[in-house]
C-alpha cells in the first residue's frame, strides 16, 4: 500500500487563511500592516523564483512586502548600510536577506548585522541561542514548517525515534531541536556517520535536509515511518527531493512530495514570523 502524502501546499493554504484574519485584526488595531524587506543581491533565477513566491504569500496575507534588489558587484558596506537603514526602519517589522549573496560576501556577517527582533529567517545567533536554552524567538521557517506538517498530519512525535539527517545551522541543526522540545528521541547524521542507512531504519520519523538528490532509497527507511524530505534538488529529470520518493512511497506510513510538501510551509512560517515580529513591535 502506498504511503500516505502529507500535502504541503494545502496545510500552508490553511495557515495562510489564519494569517490573513489576524494580520487584518494586527492593521485595524495598529493602523499600518506589518512590513517585510527582502534583500536581493545579483541575480541568481532560483532566488527570483524564491523571492516571487514569498511575494505572492505576502500579498494573499496582506504583509507588505518590499523588494530590494541590489546588482552583484555591490560593494559589501553598500549592503551593510541597507541593513542598518531597514532596522531602524519602523515601518520594517522583518528583514530577510536572500540566499545565496555572489561570492566574496560574508553571508554571516551580514545575517548578524540584522536586529535580531527583524530576524524572520531565525538565523541570528540571538534566536538561535534561544531556540536552544528553549526560550521565545523568531525560529528558522523551515523545521518550524516541518513540526506544523507533523502537526497537522497527526504524526506522535513524543517518545519517537527522530532521525536527521543534515546537521546545518538553517535546518538540520534547529530541527533537532524543535523535535526534542516536542519529546522525540533525537539522532542527527550526516555526511561523515558510518552506515547511514543502519541509522535511517531506526528513525520512527526521519527527516532528511543535505540537498544530494535520492540519497536515502527505499531500503533505508523503516517501514511505516513518516518521512520528511525537505531536499529540493534541480537535476536534468527536474525537480527531486533527498529521498527516492518512489521507493520511499512503497515502505513509509507517511511521506511528502518534492515539491509541494516543505516548500509552501517554509513560506508560510516566514509570514507566521513576520506577523509575530510585528505583534512585537507593536
Amino acid at each position: 500500500m502506498a504511503a500516505e502524502r502529507i500535502d504541503g501546499k494545502a496545510i500552508a493554504r490553511m495557515i495562510e487563511s489564519e494569517l490573513k484574519t489576524q494580520v487584518a485584526r494586527f492593521r485595524a488595531e495598529a493602523g499600518r500592516a506589518p512590513g517585510l524587506a527582502v534583500i536581493w543581491v545579483g541575480d541568481n533565477p532560483a532566488s527570483a523564483v524564491y523571492i516571487r513566491n514569498k511575494e505572492r504569500a505576502a500579498k494573499r496575507v496582506g504583509i507588505e512586502s518590499v523588494t530590494y534588489h541590489m546588482p552583484s558587484d555591490t560593494a559589501p558596506q553598500v549592503l551593510m548600510q541597507r541593513i542598518e537603514q531597514l532596522n531602524q526602519d519602523a515601518r520594517v517589522d522583518g528583514i530577510l536577506i536572500q540566499s545565496p549573496l555572489p561570492a566574496g560576501f560574508d553571508e554571516r556577517a551580514f545575517v548578524e548585522a540584522i536586529e535580531p527582533s527583524k530576524d524572520v529567517d531565525g538565523f541570528h545567533a540571538v534566536n538561535a541561542g534561544n531556540l536552544m536554552i528553549g526560550r521565545p524567538c523568531l525560529r528558522a521557517c523551515t523545521p518550524k514548517g516541518v513540526i506544523r506538517l507533523l502537526q497537522a498530519a497527526d504524526v506522535k512525535m513524543e517518545g519517537r525515534h527522530a532521525v536527521v539527517v543534515g546537521r546545518s545551522t538553517i535546518v538540520g541543526k534547529p530541527q533537532a531541536l524543535m523535535l526534542l522540545e516536542q519529546n522525540a528521541t533525537v539522532t542527527v547524521c550526516h555526511s561523515r556517520t558510518p552506515d547511514l542507512g543502519a541509522i535511517t531504519r531506526q528513525g520512527d520519523i526521519l527527516v532528511v535536509a543535505v540537498g544530494r538528490p535520492n540519497l536515502i532509497r527505499g531500503d533505508m527507511i523503516k517501514p511505516g515511518a513518516t518521512v520528511i524530505d525537505v531536499g529540493m534538488n534541480r537535476t536534468e529529470a527536474g525537480l527531486c527531493g533527498d529521498v527516492c520518493f518512489e521507493e520511499a512511497e512503497q515502505v513509509a506510513a507517511k511521506l511528502t512530495p518534492v515539491p509541494g510538501g516543505v516548500g509552501p510551509m517554509t513560506i508560510a512560517m516566514l509570514m507566521e514570523n513576520t506577523l509575530e515580529a510585528a505583534q512585537r513591535h507593536g
